[in-house]
């Protein structure tokens, strides 16, 4: 099984590039994890003090959780992902059930800095964009997919995804074996990725 881990900030376009790849492979040949099924289960809370939480804080992700999964499907099982709730900040109970395959990508904004999960990685890919559209795209996502105001999704922005950002997300940039920008001027870099896939399954 090839493991590709692709990273990068909120908003810089990391399930583009993912929907870019998987669409040249047939369905049971990749499979995705994402990053944000595996939040910290905060059923203990209340709603209140769950909104407080700093989600792009590295401590916010069940890295065990995570790393024990990809293990198993590394080994030919099946897990259950968890299902994550942005709505209620935390898991809902559901699982869904997840099949090993010939690839699976792993994205999310801070896969790459748990060493553990990071070297179970075949592949390392850094999306970049800059800051002005990740701002655009999440203040876009937020009110459209997760309920959010303009307000609250400005104000996380100023106190913590900046910040957040710049202290654990783009350093490490510096592990990634290759850095696509994600704009126009990506198909080359997609192009590689996927002929590296077709030469590993």
């Amino acid at each position: 099984m090839l493991i590709i881990g692709i990273a990068g900030g909120t908003g810089s376009g990391k399930t583009t590039v993912v929907n870019q790849i998987v669409k040249e492979f047939a369905n049971d040949d990749v499979g995705i994890i994402s990053q944000d099924s595996y939040y910290k289960d905060n059923k203990h809370l209340s709603l209140e003090e769950r909104a407080k939480i700093n989600f792009d804080h590295p401590r916010a992700i069940d890295f065990d959780l995570l790393y024990e999964h990809l293990t198993k499907l590394k080994k030919g099982e099946t897990i259950e992902q968890p299902v994550y709730s942005f709505v209620q900040h935390t898991r809902t109970g559901d699982t869904i059930l997840t099949h090993p395959r010939k690839v699976m990508i792993v994205e999310g904004i801070l896969i790459f800095n748990d060493k553990k999960l990071r070297d179970l990685f075949d592949v390392k890919i850094y999306v970049h964009a800059d800051s002005d559209e990740r701002l655009i795209r999440r203040v876009r996502r937020d009110i459209n997919e997760r309920g959010r105001t303009v307000d609250e999704v400005l104000s996380r922005y100023q106190s913590t995804l900046k910040p957040m950002h710049e202290q654990f997300i783009e350093p490490t940039k510096a592990y990634a074996d290759l850095i696509i920008p994600n704009d126009r001027r990506n198909k080359v870099a997609i192009d590689v990725i996927i002929s590296l896939i077709k030469n590993n399954i």
